[in-house]
């Protein structure tokens, strides 16, 4: 099933042509998004009005198939064509009309936008010049300006050519290859890669990007107690050390902590209950839940984590796949 967010990132020229040339984008339409409310409904404006202040954004509706790459595919693709700093300003444009936005119609939606801007927070070491929320309005622009780009190849663009080409080249060839074309090398640190995604199993598939439960002692990891690491299937980012880990009884494999960093808590009130899900927050992928209920000579908490969310890396293959920095937290 097809999905959309809306985007903005300075001139929607530039913006549009290059998400339609990413993997898994099935369409795009520029417009102005997110004025002014009158009543129950907005006001339809036209190119000259945003640009006179109505306070619109220029934005882009992108619908993909989160099949092919999942949100935070796209979201890290729009950072690397902003300055994410930047005022009312992308390029040589400059406006409220022109600042930057992620807009999203479905509401589980949310958490993927706010994981993806808490790392770049990280990298940048501070706040972001960027507007969130739920749609509240979108109006199509004019038709010259949908795929103004493809009609005008002269036309300005904020964005580098060499972004372009990167993006073209990355939508002409199959999967596995665009993702390295347009993501770091799987490993460590390497943020949502596409082809492991597209590489899930169906169980593993609903429980990280659909937030679905495995069913209690059927996952592989329930009772591996060997020394090792335990990564996030979506990406490879660590997650656990098997010191850490402990036998529960509750049917999927707990520890007692997280390696630092590596996972972020989000208030969970499905099922009529309060609860703090887990995500890792390399990726955003789900992996469970965290209880008060752990043993107390281990810190009183049990990380309780579906098997179909990780990946267990044995000690003997840490070294040779990056992780040896984890050795010493083996014992």
């Amino acid at each position: 099933m097809a999905k959309e967010i809306y985007l903005a990132g300075g001139c929607f020229w530039g913006v549009e042509q290059y998400f339609s040339l990413l993997p898994g984008v099935l369409g795009t339409e520029v417009g102005y998004a997110n004025g002014p409310v009158a009543g129950t409904g907005y006001v339809p404006v036209n190119y000259e009005e945003v640009c006179a202040g109505s306070g619109h954004v220029e934005a882009v509706r992108v619908v993909y198939d989160p099949a092919v790459a999942p949100l935070r595919f796209y979201l890290e693709k729009l950072f690397d064509v902003i300055d994410p700093l930047s005022v009312d300003r992308q390029g040589n444009d400059v406006g409220r009309q022109y600042r930057t936005g992620i807009y999203w119609t479905d509401p589980a939606d949310r958490v993927s936008v706010e994981l993806e801007i808490a790392a770049v927070e990280r990298r940048c070491g501070e706040r972001l010049a960027l507007e969130t929320g739920p749609l509240v309005n979108f109006v199509p622009a004019e038709e010259h300006h949908q795929r103004y780009l493809d009609k005008n190849p002269e036309g300005y663009c904020h964005i580098s050519p060499a972004k372009m080409a990167a993006a073209r080249l990355a939508g002409t060839v199959p999967l596995a290859d665009a993702a390295r074309l347009s993501l770091p090398a799987a490993g460590v640190g390497s943020g949502v890669d596409p082809a492991r995604i597209a590489a899930l199993t169906p169980v593993q598939y609903a429980v990280t990007q659909e937030g679905a439960t495995e069913p209690p002692f059927t996952g592989e990891y329930d009772q591996t107690f060997e020394p090792g690491i335990y990564v996030d299937i979506t990406s490879g980012a660590p997650l656990f050390v098997s010191a850490q880990k402990y036998d529960s009884g509750c049917g999927w494999p707990a520890f007692a902590r997280p390696i630092a960093d590596a996972l972020a808590e989000f208030e969970d009130h499905s099922y009529g209950r309060v609860r703090t899900e887990v995500r890792s927050a390399e990726s955003g992928a789900h992996l469970g839940h965290v209880f008060d209920d752990g043993p107390e000579e281990l810190g009183g908490l049990r990380y309780c984590i579906n098997s179909a969310a990780l990946d267990f890396i044995p000690e003997a293959e840490m070294e040779g796949r990056g992780y040896s920095q984890y050795l010493p937290f083996l014992q």
